[in-house]
C-alpha cells in the first residue's frame, strides 16, 4: 500500500477524532473464534493468502522462525500445534511481511517535517523500507544512500569523537548472533554504552532477582507451569501481552491448579479463556482462569506481598529445612514482619483483610507455587522492593528449585533476555570481559557505561554525539517525550537499523541515517548459503531461527551483515578480528559464543538440535545460589504508601490489544470494548460522577510532581472500567509525555510510568498547543481531516 491508495482507509480511521471511538461492553472470554477470524484477516491483507500460508505454518515450529512477538516459550517439539501462534503472533507477522513497500520516491514527496506531523500508527502502516536512506545536514528529505557510503558516514562521525559519547541502543527482538556481534563492536570502539529495551521494561526484574537469588531470570520452565498447584499472576495482561501463556494458565488448570490474579483492572484474559484449538473454546464458554481475582489499588503490591508474609509467618507454613538450608536473613525478615502496619496496608492495597486472608490461605495449602509477573509491577518507584517481597514469598514455603515452583517474570520481546545473555549490558560483569580480552585479544573498557535514561540526559546535555539504535523506536518507548525528542536532536548522528518506519526515525539528529534489515520472516542468504539465528526466551531456553519468505527488497541487509560492515568501516583491521568470517557463516560466531559467553559451551551444536537447549540456571536446577553469601537472601523492605491527594487519581499506562510494544497495529482494544479510537482513559464510574464528568466527557489529563512541575496529554474521552477508586489508566505511548525522566524505579533505574499523580480537566479549549474535539469533527465533515496525523506535541506547563 503507497501513500494515496491508504489515504482512504485512513480516513476511516480517524485518529485525532475521538468522538468517533465506539465503547462497547469488554469481552468476557479471551481468543476463541473471533481472535482467529481477526488474525487470519489481518494476515491475508497484509500477505496475501500464499505468503501467509508458508509463514504462518513456519512459525514457532523446529524448522521455522520464531515469532517476532512476545518471549513466551514454545512448547516441546511433540506437543507443537500445527498453527502454533496467537492472534497477536499473527499482527506481528503480517506487520513485519506485509507486502505494502516505501522506497525512494515515499521520501521524496514527503519532507521529514511533514512524516513527523504523522502519528506513529500511520507511518508504521507506510510498508517496508526497502533501502538505506540518509538525511544531509540542513536537508528536507531523506534520500538514498549506498551501503558502503552509509557505514563510512556513521564511521567518520564515530571516528570524530570520544567512544563514551556514541550510544548504542539494542531492541529485544535482535538476534543473539546479531547481539553478540554489536557488543562485540561497540567494546572494541572503547565504550559500554550499551542501554536496551530491558532498561525500560524488566530492569527492575533483574535488579531484584540478582539481589536476592544471584542470577537475573525466572526460575522456572513451561512445564513447571503446567505442574503448579498455585499460579499467582501480578501486574500482567496475558490476554494482549503474551496470549499465548493462556494455553499454558488452561493446562495447569486441567492439571488441578488454581489461580490468582492481582490487578486494578479487570482483564478479559484472566477471567476466562476459549482456546481456538480445542471445540470447548470454539463453541462453548472455554476454561475460567482466576479463581480468586484481587482488584489491588495501583501501587499497592508491596504492601500486599508483606501481609501475606505476615499471615504465613502467623501460621507457621514456612519451610523450615529450606529457610535454614539455602537462605539468610529470615530472622530481620520475619522481625519485620511481626510489625505490619495493617492501616498501610489496609491504604496501598483497598482491599479487604478478608481477600487477604483468602490469598494467605491459597498459599498455605499449596506445595508448588509460581509467582508470574510483568510490567505492571517493574514500572514504580519501589518496583525492585516489590519484587524482592516476591522473592520472599518463594523463599518462605521452599518454592525455588523445585518442580512446579518459582518465579517468572514474563519478558514482553521476543528475545531480550537472549541479546542480554549475550552481553548487551551498560554494566558487564567482569568474567564476561575477561572471556572477551581471551578470545580477541583487546582490552574491553571496564567502565560502566550509560543506561537508556542516563543516555537520553547525555544527548540533552551535550555530552553524547551518536545514537545508533539497532531495531525499536526508541523516542517512542522512552519517557518525557518532549524531553527524549529534544536529545535525539541534539545529537550529530542518529542510526536506526529498522524494517518499517516510525517516530525515532522522524525525530533525528543534525545526520540521519535509516538502515533497513532483514526481517525475522524472511530468508537469509548472506554469504551466499542460507543463514539460521538464534534466540532465548523467558524460560531461558535457546533455539534456532529460519525465516522462510522472500525478502521484501533485494537491497535489505541482515542485521549481522550491518554490524560486521560497520565494525569493518570503523575500527582498525589490526585488531584481528575476522569479520568477514562473521559474515560469511554464522556458525562462527557461535563458536565465539561458546567461548565467550557463560554457560554456552557448545553452543551452536546445542541450539541446533530439536526445540534447542535451556540454560543453566543453579537456584532452579541445584538450588545453589550465586549470590555474595553463597545463599538465597531475605530482605526487608519499608511500606510507603503513595499519597494521592483529593481529586487527584493513580495514572498507569497499558497497551491496547492491538498493540506490541510501540508498534501500534490498528485502533482496537476489543477485550476492553474500545474500536476506533486510542485517546482514552479508563475511570472507576464512580470516580467519574465525583469528579464532575461523565462517561464520554473529553478532558486534558495533568501529571503534577513534588518539584512542582506539571505535564500535559490534551483531549482524551473519558470510559467507565472496572478497576479500583482513585485508579486510572491510559494507553502509551501517547501519556510518556506525562512522565518525568527522573521519575525512575529506585535501584534499576527504570521509568516508572505505572504509578502517575494526575489530575483531569474538561477539554474546553481554554489551553493552547491541542485541538478541540469540535475543531476536530469539523476538519472531518470538511474533508480536512487526516487520522495520521499526530496531535500537537504536549507540552511541559510551569
Amino acid at each position: 500500500m503507497g501513500y494515496e491508495s491508504g489515504m482512504g482507509r485512513i480516513a476511516r480511521e480517524h485518529e485525532i477524532d475521538e468522538a468517533r471511538i465506539e465503547i462497547e461492553e469488554p469481552k468476557r472470554a479471551a481468543a476463541g473464534v473471533e481472535a482467529v477470524a481477526v488474525a487470519l484477516k489481518r494476515a491475508v491483507q497484509n500477505m496475501g493468502v500464499a505468503r501467509s500460508g508458508r509463514a504462518l505454518l513456519k512459525l514457532n515450529q523446529v524448522s521455522g522462525f520464531d515469532c517476532q512477538g512476545c518471549a513466551w516459550p514454545d512448547p516441546s517439539p511433540e506437543h507443537r500445534h500445527t498453527a502454533e501462534f496467537c492472534e497477536n503472533g499473527v499482527k506481528a507477522v503480517a506487520d513485519e511481511a506485509t507486502r505494502d513497500n516505501i522506497d525512494r520516491d515515499f521520501f521524496a514527496r514527503h519532507s521529514v517535517d511533514e512524516l513527523a506531523e504523522h502519528t506513529d500508527y500511520w507511518l508504521n502502516r507506510q510498508g517496508r523500507l526497502t533501502e538505506p536512506m540518509v538525511l544531509r545536514e540542513g536537508a528536507t528529505h531523506y534520500e538514498p544512500i549506498d551501503w558502503a557510503d552509509a557505514f563510512a558516514l556513521a564511521a567518520r562521525h564515530l571516528r570524530a569523537i570520544d567512544p563514551d559519547q556514541a550510544i548504542f541502543y539494542t531492541s529485544g527482538k535482535v538476534s543473539n548472533e546479531a547481539a553478540y556481534l554489536l557488543q562485540l563492536f561497540v567494546r572494541a570502539y572503547g565504550t559500554n554504552n550499551l542501554p536496551d529495551c530491558s532498561n525500560m521494561c524488566h530492569e527492575s526484574s533483574g535488579t531484584a532477582l540478582s539481589e536476592t537469588i544471584g542470577i537475573g531470570k525466572g526460575s522456572v520452565s513451561l512445564e513447571d507451569i503446567h505442574r503448579a498447584e498455585l499460579l499467582v499472576v501480578m501486574g500482567q495482561n496475558p490476554g494482549t501481552n503474551h496470549p499465548r501463556m493462556l494455553s499454558a494458565l488452561e493446562q495447569a488448570k486441567k492439571n488441578g491448579a488454581r489461580i490468582i490474579a492481582v490487578n486494578p483492572l479487570k482483564e478479559t484474559g484472566l477471567v476466562r479463556f476459549r482456546n481456538p484449538q480445542k471445540a470447548t473454546g470454539v463453541i462453548g464458554r472455554g476454561t475460567a482462569l482466576a479463581d480468586l481475582y484481587l482488584q489491588i489499588r495501583t501501587n499497592g503490591d508491596l504492601a500486599l506481598l508483606q501481609a501475606l508474609g505476615h499471615l504465613l509467618l502467623e501460621r507457621g507454613a514456612v519451610d523450615q529445612p529450606f529457610v535454614e538450608q539455602y537462605t539468610q536473613g529470615f530472622d530481620d525478615y520475619a522481625a519485620a514482619l511481626k510489625e505490619l502496619d495493617w492501616e498501610k496496608v489496609d491504604a496501598a492495597t483497598g482491599l479487604s483483610r478478608e481477600q487477604i486472608r483468602e490469598m494467605a490461605d491459597l498459599l498455605a495449602d499449596s506445595r508448588a507455587t509460581i509467582f508470574c509477573w510483568a510490567m505492571g509491577l517493574t514500572q514504580h518507584h519501589n518496583a525492585v522492593a516489590t519484587i524482592k517481597e516476591i522473592v520472599n514469598l518463594a523463599l518462605l514455603q521452599g518454592n525455588m528449585g523445585k518442580p512446579g515452583a518459582g518465579v517468572c517474570p514474563v519478558r514482553g520481546h521476543s528475545n531480550v533476555q537472549g541479546d542480554r545473555t549475550m552481553g548487551i549490558w551498560e554494566r558487564p560483569p567482569e568474567h564476561f570481559l575477561d572471556n572477551l580480552q581471551a578470545e580477541f585479544g583487546f582490552d574491553p573498557p571496564r567502565e560502566h557505561g550509560l543506561d537508556s535514561v542516563a543516555a537520553i540526559r547525555a544527548l540533552r546535555d551535550g555530552d553524547a554525539k551518536v545514537f545508533w539504535s539497532q531495531g525499536g523506536n526508541f523516542v517512542s518507548a522512552a519517557p518525557d517525550t518532549s524531553v527524549t525528542e529534544e536529545a535525539m536532536r541534539n545529537a550529530a548522528l542518529t542510526v536506526h537499523v529498522g524494517t518499517k518506519l516510525n517516530r525515532s526515525h522522524v525525530v533525528h539528529g543534525r545526520e540521519a541515517l535509516i538502515l533497513p534489515p532483514l526481517g525475522r520472516s524472511e530468508r537469509d542468504l548472506t554469504g551466499g548459503t542460507p543463514q539460521r539465528i538464534t534466540v532465548e526466551d523467558s524460560m531461558s531456553s535457546v533455539h534456532t531461527s529460519m525465516g522462510p519468505l522472500k525478502p521484501a527488497s533485494p537491497h535489505l541487509r541482515s542485521e549481522v551483515d550491518i554490524i560486521c560492515s560497520l565494525a569493518e568501516a570503523t575500527l582498525s583491521a589490526d585488531l584481528g578480528i575476522p569479520w568477514s568470517a562473521f559474515r560469511a557463516d554464522y556458525s562462527e560466531i557461535r563458536q565465539s559464543i561458546s567461548r565467550v559467553v557463560p554457560d554456552c559451551a557448545a553452543y551452536g551444536e546445542k541450539a541446533d538440535q530439536p526445540g534447542g537447549f535451556v540454560l543453566p540456571h543453579p537456584p532452579r536446577d541445584r538450588r545453589e545460589f550465586p549470590t555474595e553469601a553463597g545463599k538465597a537472601v531475605f530482605t526487608v523492605s519499608p511500606v510507603d504508601v503513595l499519597q494521592v491527594p483529593e481529586g487527584r487519581l493513580l495514572l498507569q499506562t497499558i497497551r491496547s490489544h492491538d498493540q506490541f510494544n510501540t508498534t501500534i497495529y490498528g485502533l482496537s482494544d476489543r477485550y476492553r470494548g474500545i474500536e476506533n479510537g486510542r485517546r482514552v482513559v479508563f475511570l472507576h464510574e464512580d470516580d467519574i460522577t465525583a469528579l464532575g464528568f461523565a462517561e464520554g466527557d473529553f478532558v486534558d489529563i495533568i501529571s503534577e510532581w513534588e518539584d512542582g512541575s506539571e505535564r500535559q496529554v490534551p483531549t482524551f474521552r473519558v470510559v467507565a472500567y472496572d478497576q479500583p477508586r482513585g485508579c486510572a489508566a491510559a494507553y502509551y505511548p501517547e501519556t510518556n509525555p506525562l512522565v518525568p525522566l527522573d521519575h525512575t524505579a529506585e535501584g534499576s533505574n527504570q521509568p516508572a510510568s505505572k504509578s502517575v499523580i494526575v489530575r483531569l480537566e474538561r477539554a474546553d479549549g481554554t489551553r493552547t498547543g491541542y485541538l478541540h474535539p469540535s475543531d476536530a469533527n469539523k476538519m472531518v465533515s470538511e474533508g480536512r481531516g487526516d487520522e495520521g496525523k499526530r496531535d500537537v506535541q504536549p507540552h511541559q506547563l510551569s
